[in-house]
């Protein structure tokens, strides 16, 4: 597989002799003598690759990488450098370049083996792309669901259990990306081609879960004029996903163990036992082994579902993703509303980078949307939300006590206005009555009866 490269150095002769060499292979060769020029080649045309020189006078190799990693799509990098700046270019491995060859370049095929192999690389990449969009509906790159150093780890993760066999159990708090990590497990395992069914075990009522999951016969209850296939018969050969797994009723905590166990289960009303062919990753935002403790959550189920579990860190733990992420939000909405602007002005940026984001990576979108929408060729500070663009400090811990507090109010005060309805209080304040019952319980706000 041959791409178009750009080439990016100063030295003429070594950059002369590095073109031909790529040419001979069969690569279409573009070259820059800076990196302010191959900024501009970079801003005007698309590649494959960039090979560029380390150090150069002006903007440097490492400095062009950089203002690339902005970008919805940046192309990969391999760095030439001198013997002597060789820790450099490590630390540029670390920020996510491919690799890095030393000055003066002794073989010829070196340089050619490091690129072939990144073409290749990225020529699969493309293709798992493609994949995901056709299968997840446009779900984003993986450089972009693990961006930031902070979830380098995690995408290790990810890729050591994707061949495998075995549950997974997803910790974040909402809005870090627990779906998305579970569809790029679900796209990078054997069972990838096979459907991806997500189920969201808080947003369905108590009385209808069981059926959402397991399916029913016809005149299994009222109202089941048909029989209904649920979502494990549904994710037969693939991923079945359950989200706020820490929701699911206890009851129905025991039926799903048994499908783990012994993988089987029968539809609501049925005898005939169906084979449950799929894989099963969850999803909390929950700790739960405090859930356990409190008898919230069978022990034993939560041992099946922990068998590999992620933890994914707050957007606020990974500042270093903040303009990777927020360039490629900026060019979705500015594509999905045809307007044209040019990027961030570098206070709305650094603003951005300092606010603590307590709605995670789906309040980071939000916000970008908004700015889209409001900005006229740039993105400028006022075009933030306040609480954004002052630059929020980071909350105390304490602090956390305190937001608990308003929380404790907020709902005693529901309860009184509905006179201690808790179906109207908990659709007034947005919760499940579940959750509505688990904060009551937080909170020491339940009789002692109960």
């Amino acid at each position: 597989m041959k791409g178009r490269i750009l080439l990016v150095e100063d030295d003429e002769t070594f950059r002369s002799l590095l073109q031909t060499i790529l040419e001979d292979d069969g690569h279409e060769v573009l070259t820059a003598d800076d990196g302010l020029k191959g900024l501009q080649l970079i801003r005007s045309k698309s590649f494959d690759l960039v090979v560029s020189d380390l150090k150069m006078p002006g903007k440097t190799g490492l400095e062009l990488f950089r203002e690339t990693r902005i970008d919805p799509n940046p192309p990969l990098f391999i760095f030439i450098t001198a013997f002597g700046r060789v820790d450099e270019a490590v630390g540029a491995m670390k920020e996510g370049a491919v690799d890095f060859l030393t000055k003066p370049l002794e073989n010829p095929d070196a340089l050619l083996v490091l690129v072939n192999r990144a073409i290749e690389g990225q020529g699969r990449a493309r293709e798992y792309v493609t994949l995901k969009e056709a299968e997840a509906a446009g779900l984003p790159p993986e450089e972009l669901i693990f961006a930031g150093q902070a979830m380098q780890m995690v995408r290790k993760l990810v890729h050591d259990v994707a061949s495998t066999t075995a549950n997974v159990l997803i910790y974040g708090e909402s809005g870090t990306g627990k779906e998305l990590v579970a569809r790029t497990i679900h796209l990078l395992s054997p069972r990838g081609k096979a459907s991806f069914v997500p189920l969201n075990c808080a947003a369905i009522p108590e009385n209808l879960l069981e059926s959402e999951l397991f399916g029913h016969e016809k005149g299994a209850f009222t109202g089941a004029i048909q029989a209904r296939q649920g979502k494990f018969e549904l994710a037969r050969g693939g991923t079945i996903f359950l989200d706020e797994i820490g929701e699911m009723p206890l009851a129905l905590q025991a039926k799903l163990l048994r499908v783990l166990q012994e993988r089987v289960f029968e539809r609501v009303g049925g005898s005939k036992e169906i084979k449950a062919d799929v894989r099963v990753i969850a999803a909390t935002n929950r700790n739960l082994q405090d859930e356990v403790t409190q008898r919230r959550f069978r022990e034993d189920l939560y041992y099946r579902l922990n068998v590999f579990p992620i933890q994914l860190p707050q957007l606020k733990d990974r500042a270093d993703a903040i303009p990777l992420l927020a360039g490629y939000f900026l060019n979705r909405f500015s594509m999905q509303i045809g307007k044209k602007l040019k990027g961030f002005e570098k206070e709305a940026l650094s603003a951005m980078e300092h606010y603590v984001w307590p709605g995670n990576v789906r309040e980071l979108q939000n916000v970008v949307e908004r700015a889209v929408i409001l900005a006229q060729g740039t993105i400028r500070c006022d075009n933030l939300p306040d609480t954004v663009s002052r630059k929020t400090e980071p909350v105390p811990q304490d602090s956390r006590d305190a937001l608990k507090s308003v929380e404790r109010e907020m709902i005693i005060k529901a309860l009184g206005k509905h006179r201690g309805n808790r179906r109207l209080a908990s659709e007034e304040l947005g919760l499940s009555r579940r959750a509505l019952q688990y904060k009551l319980k937080e909170y020491n706000l339940l009789d002692e009866k109960e």
